[in-house]
């Protein structure tokens, strides 16, 4: 008898985790990874594992004993009380540690489920562009990867298909932006699933990106006839040119009650073509077999079945704590242990004379004032957990820190595989402010002290590049 595989599932609790869970379940030991994995109770062939992406320590622990991975993280939803930051430099964390963490415990293979990418000569919208950023991420520790690429899934849950419903039961009239007039390929919850068992088991496919869609390719505002007909209803419809894709995200997400983290990304993202593209079509895979019609149906009779209901995903609540993240050039030459030295010389130049800034031989450092002895910041730096490209410090003290609070706050450098580009990002950071006096003063200062540090690295990145260029040695 062959020994069967261990599978570790990102998202195991959430729309396509928990489906995902249920199909492969029969065939394959599970790693089932959740932020509240503890809640969950194991099974014989289900282990759940509370697991933090956004930690490395953590990744590293919830991928021990896998085989194969499957990556089914986005970070459009915040991850804590205060979110300073963009979810693609959020995405860049978890994707860098994830990939990071498969190297490290030998996994064999990444199943990861992201966007079409499409042909056409557009701009991608930030969406697009951060999963195919992340899709590189996974692939820069040397891991194959999977990427099964799909555009707008229809199911009863997940975000894509209940706005799209939400939007024709709630509007008697319909207007027309341009994008609903665009091509999509729609394709249903169980062909994804089919998809992404593929890639866990068909050696054939590994470290391909494959594109995945229905029947059909039609637009969205077919689509919504065809959601409005299941309905029994006859929305009027108005083509109006003049409406954007801002103004568009913006009454969208006041008609479905949707939040911007979730709506506005996905309708930025509708300007493209997403249809399957002839270069990444595998037979048998890339084509699914059921219909818009027929998943709509599903989706929409599962909300009307008792207990059941067609819901976006919903904000959960936090503790009061931080989490900020900001992307700056990285200037030739220069590492992430490098900058974070640099940052800390930098930040009492900047507000000299009223802070000083510390580092002892142990590259721990202290921010205070000149007028007082005690320090506003303290930051012990993780030797063990850094190196050139990563450098981690925990933030130990200070009169700005709430200690009691604090167990696993967190400063981080971190450069972007493959790019030019660094990450510096506080994690799960507990002030000792009153919440309201520290959003508008310590998170606010913090925001300007980071953009002027942006601007002062892309400055010194671009004196780089011209003294390289004017030197006659390397004309």
């Amino acid at each position: 008898m062959s020994k069967r595989p261990v599978v570790a599932l990102t998202g195991a609790s959430g729309y396509i985790g928990q489906n995902l869970l249920k199909k492969i379940e029969d065939k394959a030991d599970i790693i089932a990874l959740s932020r509240n994995g503890d809640n969950y109770e194991d099974s014989e062939h289900i282990q759940w594992r509370s697991c933090d992406l956004y930690s490395m320590n953590d990744a590293e622990k919830a991928l021990e004993g896998a085989d194969v991975a499957v990556y089914l993280v986005h970070s459009m939803m915040p991850s804590a009380k205060l979110n300073q930051g963009s979810f693609e430099d959020m995405d860049v964390i978890l994707a860098d540690n994830f990939a990071q963490a498969a190297k490290k415990n030998n996994v064999k293979r990444i199943v990861y489920l992201t966007g079409i990418v499409p042909g056409d000569d557009e701009p991608l919208s930030r969406h697009l562009r951060s999963r195919l950023e992340v899709e590189n991420i996974l692939r820069a520790y040397g891991t194959p990867v999977t990427a099964i690429r799909a555009g707008l899934i229809v199911g009863p849950k997940g975000s894509s298909f209940p706005i799209l419903a939400k939007l024709v039961k709630r509007l008697p009239i319909m207007v027309l932006p341009k994008w609903t007039r665009m091509e999509t390929q729609p394709i249903a919850l169980p062909d994804v699933l089919n998809a992404l068992d593929e890639g866990l088991e068909n050696e054939e496919i590994s470290n391909r990106s494959i594109d995945v869609g229905g029947p059909e390719v039609m637009t969205y505002w077919d689509m919504m006839l065809k959601t409005a007909a299941i309905m029994g209803r006859k929305p009027k419809a108005i083509p109006v040119p003049f409406i954007t894709v801002k103004l568009s995200r913006l009454w969208v997400s006041m008609v479905t009650g949707a939040s911007k983290e979730i709506v506005y990304p996905l309708i930025e993202s509708l300007k493209h073509p997403m249809v399957v593209q002839k270069e990444n079509y595998v037979e048998g895979i890339s084509d699914g077999k059921i219909s818009f019609e027929e998943s709509a149906k599903y989706a929409l009779e599962s909300e009307r079945q008792e207990g059941i209901r067609l819901k976006l995903p919903q904000l959960p609540s936090f503790k009061q704590d931080v989490r900020s993240v900001q992307r700056i050039i990285l200037p030739e030459g220069e590492t992430a242990d490098s900058t974070a030295l640099y940052y800390v010389e930098w930040l009492e130049s900047l507000l000299n004379p009223w802070i000083r800034t510390t580092v002892d031989e142990d590259h721990c450092c202290k921010v205070g004032t000149s007028f007082s002895s005690k320090s506003l910041l303290e930051l012990s730096y993780s030797r063990e957990r850094s190196t050139p490209d990563r450098a981690l410090y925990y933030i130990t003290g200070g009169l700005l820190t709430d200690s009691e609070k604090n167990s696993r706050g967190r400063l981080e450098f971190r450069k972007i595989p493959e790019k030019n580009e660094l990450i510096v990002a506080i994690h799960e950071y507990m002030p000792s402010l009153p919440w309201f006096a520290y959003k508008y003063t310590q998170a606010f200062s913090h925001l300007i002290v980071m953009r002027l540090f942006s601007n002062h690295m892309k400055k010194k990145s671009n004196e780089t590049v011209y003294s390289e260029s004017t030197d006659p040695a390397k004309g």
